[in-house]
């Protein structure tokens, strides 16, 4: 039996769209029952627990064998990640869990030295949110234990698609579709990467059947690199509107931040849109072999569908 710890998010959502696709039934859980029944009445069976309750989450996992953990928290509560792993680490040793992938971020990494960031990178945080990043992550593979608890953790690039509301590509498409330019932190014309909540998924589900391929950290990259202003073209044209981008830059984020909370947490976050992490995905490629990489023109039209259809404006 599969659990999902943090199911109401964008991953946990796409994991539980996955297994009900290979026809198994997961166990959700979540601290907020009225979201975790609107969002998976009849589909799954919900347990409500409060994941920084060790004995709480244990119930909630009882009967788990393996486990997906992408608990997410807002930017001003990141301190919480290395807590709450800890307590969901002795919860599931508690429960008997046999296995679990933890879903970690490029934050921890730090600003990259190579134009790929491979998984023996340094992870040398940039940001305080990375280094709660690194301590989360830490944690998990000090957890692991042949035979008994075994843990990974999969580090993801910014990720998009439907169910992903509290993501850069939700700001941008909210942002054109209400008539606005698209922002972007630092440089439109750089780099970046976005992988598909689905895809995502579809990699954490095939890397929980893979024993082998536990107690170490691996990347899942996306489909290649592309520009904020190539995204942001691509959501407008799919739009309808005018793919106009405003760069936000250092000085504008403090200001900004005087008066907004989520803006004074995105300044330390600047350096991703100076020196993008853009992740070296090859050695997850050799183990699963052929991964689903959707494209982004195919990504793009799908988020843009499910965002006009009202599920995810104002989701923030």
């Amino acid at each position: 039996m599969t659990g999902i710890l943090g199911a109401a998010g964008a991953i946990g959502r796409a994991v539980a769209d996955e297994l009900e696709g290979r026809a198994a039934r997961p166990v959700v859980i979540g601290r907020d029952a009225a979201k975790l029944r609107a969002t998976f009445e009849g589909r799954a069976e919900i347990r409500v627990a409060d994941l920084s309750r060790p004995d709480q989450a244990a119930r909630a996992l009882e009967g788990v064998t393996q486990a997906v953990y992408c608990v997410g928290l807002p930017y001003p509560r990141f301190e919480e990640h290395p807590a709450l792993m800890r307590s969901a680490l002795e919860a599931a040793r508690m429960a008997g869990v046999q296995r679990m992938i933890v879903v970690s971020s490029v934050y921890s990494y730090g600003r990259p030295r190579t134009a790929r960031v491979g998984e023996d990178h340094p992870r040398e945080p940039e940001s305080r949110k990375g280094r709660f990043r690194k301590q989360q992550e830490d944690a998990a593979l000090a957890a692991h234990q042949p035979g008994a608890l075994e843990t990974l953790v999969l580090h993801l690039p910014d990720f998009y698609g439907p169910y992903a509301s509290n993501s850069l590509a939700a700001m941008m498409l909210e942002s054109l579709m209400a008539g606005r330019p698209a922002r972007w932190l630092g440089d439109p014309d750089l780099p970046h990467e976005f992988v598909f909540v689905a895809d995502a998924a579809q990699v954490i589900v095939e890397l929980l059947a893979r024993p082998g391929c536990f107690g170490r950290r691996w990347n899942l990259a996306g489909p290649g690199a592309i520009s904020g202003r190539g995204f942001a073209a691509l959501a407008a044209c799919e739009l309808g509107v005018p793919a106009r981008v405003l760069p936000t830059g250092r000085l504008l984020l403090r200001l900004g931040g005087l008066f907004s909370p989520l803006m004074r947490e995105l300044v330390e976050l600047q350096y991703l849109g100076e020196t993008p992490v853009l992740l070296d995905g090859s050695a997850l490629e050799a183990a699963l072999g052929n991964i689903r990489k959707t494209p982004y023109e195919e990504g793009v039209r799908s988020m843009a569908a499910w965002m006009r259809a009202g599920k995810g404006a104002g989701a923030r």
